[in-house]
């Protein structure tokens, strides 16, 4: 081979390391983690920046949205942040999410059937569900071709104070808490029609009675389903039967940190994304319990308990599971908690302020 040859070979691949160097620095310049954390009493949301290298959570904006915002969910494909106001008018707001700042576009209003605490979208993106604790009730909103959530097409009334409402990864069925009838009520999904029907086994029941089911959950595989109670502070396990959507009873552990005495107040539950830990707030001792999952079984382990904000409502672990993130109702911040990879525990919290009674955490990854 000629000097001249090795010489161009050299620059030619010079400029192709170069270029991939370029690739590689545009991508991480795109690429952005936004957190969304809705603040009931200052009714706005606080958008956040989520740094993992720093281990930080900066503050972006806070939009205003004009009522008591409570429940979020991010549409599949990362485009709409639907926020439920628990102020009258019940409605959710459509807000368009702005992938390269993170800020949000209002693109519409549309009307609730009733206060709900919990909002879920089917995995074809084309309903709303809504759950409604005060009313008794839970509902179907669609979901037109624009994002935009349009009117209630269906109300199905439940046993006392509904409270939670998500469909498995299939969409042919969607659960709903009873948080004062001890139950979870199974529905057929048609996801054609938006209709929902009473499954063949239209009830799960949930004991000791008066323990208040609240939030549940369902691991990757939809092998096991978990509950959290509100009232006890119990976290029941279900072995998931996806062809029938039934749910047996497999095991009661429980987020009350030991030798608690206090009034419990559990609120929420979120599962890491590799499914190895389990993690559930209870709010009167402003803790966060960490529990280890056996895969084979899906029984819990407790780790342990983290202090985190005052009145901790709503929490979320982030895509790598390195981060949660918490809101406090009464201390009315946020931490970011950097989670242990190896025990699963979050360490000691980073607190700043968010808007007024923070409750609910959205984490959107944008590539």
């Amino acid at each position: 081979m000629s000097r001249f040859s090795m010489t161009s070979h050299s620059v030619r691949r010079g400029f192709a390391m170069l270029a991939t160097g370029f690739a590689v620095l545009a991508g991480s310049a795109s690429a952005a983690t936004w957190v969304y954390v809705s603040n009931a009493d200052s009714q706005d949301i606080s958008v956040m920046q989520l740094d993992r290298a720093a281990g930080s959570l900066t503050p972006v904006v806070k939009v205003p949205v004009g009522g008591t915002a409570m429940p979020m969910v991010v549409s599949r494909d990362k485009k709409f942040l639907y926020v439920a106001l628990r102020s009258q008018p019940f409605r959710v707001v459509t807000f368009a999410i702005d992938g390269a700042t993170g800020g949000l576009k209002k693109l519409g209003e549309s009307a609730l059937a009733d206060s709900v605490p919990n909002i879920d979208l089917d995995p074809s993106g084309k309903w709303l569900f809504a759950a409604s604790y005060g009313g008794n009730k839970i509902t179907v909103n669609s979901i037109e071709k624009d994002g935009v959530v349009g009117p209630v097409q269906q109300v199905l009334r439940t046993a006392p104070n509904a409270h939670a409402i998500h469909a498995d990864a299939s969409g042919k069925y969607v659960f709903a808490t009873s948080l004062g009838g001890d139950n979870l009520s199974s529905w057929k999904f048609d996801a054609a029609s938006g209709m929902l029907s009473p499954n063949d086994t239209p009830l799960v029941n949930v004991a000791p009675a008066k323990t208040g089911p609240r939030h549940f959950l369902w691991d990757k595989a939809q092998k096991y389903a978990y509950l959290i109670n509100e009232l006890d502070g119990g976290v029941d396990v279900f072995a998931y039967d996806a062809a029938k959507g039934t749910m047996s009873h497999v095991q009661r552990s429980t987020v009350v940190p030991p030798g608690f005495t206090g009034k419990v107040w559990a609120a929420d539950l979120q599962i890491s994304p590799d499914g190895r830990f389990l993690y559930g707030s209870e709010r009167t001792s402003s803790t966060l319990t960490t529990f280890k999952v056996d895969p084979a079984t899906g029984r819990l382990q407790v780790v342990g308990q983290t202090p985190t904000e005052k009145t901790p409502r709503g929490f979320a672990v982030d895509s790598t599971g390195r981060f949660l993130i918490s809101t406090g109702q009464d201390s009315h911040g946020v931490s970011l908690h950097p989670i242990d990879a190896a025990t699963g525990m979050p360490g000691a919290g980073k607190s700043q302020p968010a808007g007024k009674n923070p409750n609910w955490v959205e984490i959107v990854e944008m590539p």
